[in-house]
């Protein structure tokens, strides 16, 4: 493996949350170039925000990475993103539920704010029932905390997105940035999305 400084960033972050959680690393500000330079780090999977960007990044790169969509998922999008990617992380309307191929994790909005997208923890078990009944293949759970200085800020929701999981019979978590991972994996989380930490943004 290359001994750049992002393959050692990579290297570091995966050596900190262990085996169980699998990362993806969010590329929404990344350089098409970056692509390159995170194969090189060894780095498998990737999350984009917007269809456009990743349509062009997997044009370029393709099948040497396992495509993840991050960011809000709109309804009319929902079928060209489900043609390129293994996961959608954002699942958060049924419209968007009935256009869905691939299997899904429902957006979790838990602190309320109303600046994220997600359903309210009081709703989700209805909405999975819903999201279900209209053909989609739900498999896990995802949130976004508050931003907060503090990583260890961010384990009350990652704890109660985790019991959420389990009172659901839902065995992937989505949780922690380049801000909280090592408390999402310590919680939990299954993947968690990097980027800044990997990058220096």
């Amino acid at each position: 493996m290359s001994e750049t400084p992002l393959a050692r960033r990579f290297s570091a972050v995966v050596s900190e949350i262990g085996a169980a959680t699998r990362v993806i690393v969010a590329t929404k500000y990344a350089a098409d170039d970056d692509l390159a330079a995170l194969i090189e780090a060894g780095a498998t999977r990737v999350g984009e925000n917007r269809l456009q960007d990743l349509e062009r990044k997997q044009d370029l790169y393709g099948s040497a990475f396992e495509w993840h969509f991050i960011g809000q998922l709109q309804s009319r999008k929902a079928p060209s993103v489900s043609e390129r990617v293994e996961l959608v992380h954002s699942l958060s309307s049924l419209s968007a539920a009935r256009k869905l191929t691939v299997p899904a994790l429902i957006q979790v909005n838990l602190a309320g704010e109303e600046s994220k997208a997600g359903v309210a923890p009081d709703d989700l078990p209805r909405f999975l029932e819903e999201a279900r009944d209209v053909g989609a293949d739900v498999v896990g759970l995802s949130t976004m905390p508050p931003l907060a200085t503090l990583p260890e800020t961010s384990r009350p929701y990652f704890r109660q997105l985790a019991d959420l999981a389990r009172k659901l019979g839902l065995s992937e978590l989505s949780m922690g940035t380049s801000q909280d991972y090592q408390i999402a994996a310590e919680e939990g989380a299954t993947f968690v999305r990097v980027g800044s930490v990997l990058f220096g943004g």
